[in-house]
């Protein structure tokens, strides 16, 4: 029979990696884009750095498939407020693929998977 342990450590004791410590490889610059509303033919929208952005809801997105997983991307990069005013506008696949590309470029991410892709 085998029994399981778990070891436990005081908090004054070494640690294995400190994520507190960990800072960006890059200036997680934001990324800017043009896309035009009715009242607004030159209406901007900020996009935080793709690698600044929060884990924990483009995981929760990523679980409903890649599509999900995108729209959970620019969700979270745009912000509440900017996501409600994107969504406004009619927006081709077509269109959203290369605004896709361009922000991957941007944010320096492996053109060879998609940010969105899962691992299964």
């Amino acid at each position: 029979m085998t029994s399981t342990r778990t070891a436990t450590r005081a908090d004054d004791e070494v640690f294995d990696f400190n994520l507190n410590a960990v800072e960006a490889e890059s200036g997680l610059t934001p990324f800017v884009f043009l896309w035009a509303s009715k009242d607004n033919p030159n209406r901007r929208l900020t996009m935080q750095h793709m690698e600044g952005l929060n884990v924990w809801p483009l995981m929760a997105a990523a679980d409903s498939g890649d599509a999900a997983a995108m729209a959970g991307i620019f969700r979270v990069a745009l912000g509440d407020e900017q996501w409600e005013e994107f969504r406004k506008t009619p927006l081709p696949q077509y269109k959203l693929k290369a605004l896709f590309a361009a922000y991957r470029k941007h944010s320096g991410a492996d053109s060879g998977e998609s940010g969105a892709s899962s691992d299964s």
